[in-house]
């Protein structure tokens, strides 16, 4: 069955990435390949996106400074038509959600470390702005930690509150999110990771655990729902025994089983696979996989689960692999071209 791909890329030269994409790509996906990724919208670093529930709009931050922006798009009859865009609260925003509601969207800023909470109206353009959130302070690492960076955001399963991992100062911050959009800090429920930089977490299925990678360190922690807040329960290398040199860990998912758990190595340009035992809030390291392109940024299991795809940013093009999830084992399929693709979101 194919799956159309919408793919998030970098369209300029920036300091950590030379982008050369036109704009907000997609793809049709067979299951082995990708067809030949054409252009739908032309947004200016559309690093990151997000699918409002049932599909009929998406939304992209434009990674620019010193005022990102976050642009609405409409999907109908097979078409992407770009409805309106708005400011992200602050300077490169990383990261975009959309809340499971549907009534609100979510989005975060790496240069300024801001959390911006919007409205979505009727026909999914973004409404008044409910909440904005500056974060403050600094971590332990000065070259990398010397203000608050937001990463990613995303919404406890469990408890609706929204998830704000911030790079910049070392923090995962839960926040109470109420009818009317605010937010409130939980400070209790803080999991403070420090130099390793928390980069980007995901919830297990069980509800239960979360799974968190830190960028800076290379490292995966396991953490487990103590009540109402999370406590690191392990950590391990994200990276092959003896592998050495620089490397900065990117994206983690987990198989929809839940037995596995991937990580992307950016410097090593491998996928680590992890088998992770949920009874002992534990993960084993299995094996680093070759990602067959530099710099693999995003990764994403297509919807039958049999497959992962890689965003390989600086490699620039999109890898495919056949996943085991009983012996999760990744198999390499085919090597797509794509320009410095960042984000990976199935429609």
């Amino acid at each position: 069955m194919d799956h159309r791909l919408l793919i998030g890329t970098y369209t300029e030269r920036l300091p950590h990435v030379d982008g050369i994409a036109p704009g907000l790509l997609s793809a049709t996906f067979d299951g082995t390949r990708l067809s030949e990724a054409r252009l739908e919208v032309p947004l200016r670093n559309p690093s990151w996106l997000a699918v409002a529930p049932g599909g009929g709009h998406v939304y992209a931050v434009e990674e620019t400074g010193p005022d990102g922006a976050v642009a609405t798009i409409e999907l109908r009859d097979g078409g992407l038509y770009p409805r309106g865009v708005d400011s992200a609260g602050g300077d490169s925003p990383a990261h975009v959600v959309v809340h499971p509601s549907g009534r609100f969207l979510l989005t975060g800023t790496y240069g300024s470390g801001t959390v911006s909470v919007y409205a979505i109206a009727a026909d999914g353009t973004l409404g008044e702005r409910t909440a904005f959130v500056q974060h403050e302070g600094h971590g332990p690492d000065p070259a990398r930690q010397d203000a608050p960076h937001v990463h990613q955001l995303s919404v406890d399963p469990v408890t609706g509150d929204v998830v704000v991992v911030d790079l910049g100062l070392g923090e995962v911050r839960w926040y109470a999110l109420s009818e009317d959009g605010a937010l409130a800090l939980r400070p209790e429920a803080t999991v403070v990771t420090g130099a390793s930089g928390p980069r980007h977490l995901a919830f297990h299925p069980d509800g239960r655990h979360a799974l968190l990678v830190n960028e800076l360190d290379s490292t995966l922690d396991v953490l487990r729902r103590d009540g109402d807040r999370f406590v690191r329960a392990h950590s391990v290398s994200t990276r092959s025994p003896g592998a050495d040199g620089p490397n900065l860990s990117a994206a983690v998912r987990v198989s929809a089983d839940g037995g596995t758990v991937l990580v992307t190595n950016r410097g090593d340009d491998t996928v680590a696979v992890f088998a992770f035992d949920a009874a002992a809030s534990r993960v084993a390291f299995v094996s680093a996989v070759p990602a067959g392109g530099a710099t693999p940024r995003d990764l994403v299991l297509s919807p039958e689960g049999d497959r992962v795809l890689v965003a390989c940013q600086d490699g620039r093009q999109v890898t495919v692999f056949a996943f085991d999830p009983a012996g999760r084992v990744l198999t390499p399929l085919s090597a797509n071209p794509v320009p410095t693709p960042v984000c990976l979101v199935f429609l």
